[in-house]
Order: C-alpha cells, then sequence, then structure tokens
C-alpha cells in the first residue's frame, strides 16, 4: 500500500469512528478483537510466539475496554453478564496461553462473534 493510500485509509478509518454511533462503536471493537484473536490463533498454530502475545494481547486490551465502559447504572441486567462475558474471556484467553491451545482462542473469537451480531443489529448494521 502507498503511503496515499495508506493515508486515505487512516482518513477514512478516522472518518467513521468520529461519525459512529455508540452502538456502532460497539461493533468496531469486537470487529477488532476477533480479527486480533483471529491472527493469535493463526500464529499459534504456525508457532509465532511473538505475533501471537502481540495479537493476544491486542484483543485482551479490546475486552478490557469493552468491561471497562459497562456501564452498571443504565446497563440493567445485560451489564453484569456482559462482565461475565468478558472476564471468561480473558480467562481463557490466559489458559490459551499457557496450553498453547488454539482452539481456546477461536471459542473466544465465536463468543465475541454471538455478542458483535446481537450489538449490530442493535446499531442497524
Amino acid at each position: 500500500m502507498s503511503v496515499p493510500t495508506q493515508a486515505r485509509a487512516a482518513a477514512y478509518q478516522q472518518s467513521q469512528i468520529l461519525t459512529a454511533s455508540p452502538a456502532q462503536l460497539v461493533v468496531m471493537l469486537y470487529d477488532g478483537a476477533r480479527r486480533f484473536l483471529y491472527q493469535a490463533a493463526t500464529a499459534m498454530r504456525a508457532g509465532d510466539r511473538a505475533t501471537t502475545e502481540q495479537r493476544l494481547r491486542r484483543a485482551e486490551d479490546i475486552i478490557s475496554e469493552l468491561h471497562a465502559t459497562l456501564d452498571h447504572e443504565r446497563g440493567g441486567e445485560i451489564a453484569p453478564r456482559l462482565e461475565a462475558i468478558y472476564v471468561f474471556c480473558k480467562a481463557e484467553l490466559i489458559r490459551s496461553r499457557l496450553d498453547k491451545d488454539a482452539d481456546r482462542i477461536d471459542f473466544v473469537r465465536e463468543q465475541l462473534t454471538e455478542l458483535r451480531e446481537a450489538w449490530a443489529q442493535l446499531a442497524g448494521a
């Protein structure tokens, strides 16, 4: 990708973020986490430890952000359920590292995919 093409892509992405609704931003976060988890599982299967670790950290950062931004006052019964899912997902990713188990990463990605679809419906995407 040439520099002007990269700059246009970055500008487009920034425009999407700045004009997105809160629900659309959540969908974007899920998309990012799912992409990093796919990359981490692929790298783990290939034996690429550095890439695996870097991609897992990025996915975990997104899950932590989703967790930190839960609104327990306005979220009703959904907020504690999402919190439990995020805690579970992070624990599974720790286990995946310890066991070198890419299938656990895939499982977490599947869980986030289901949540992403629900948020996409809310966002009208």
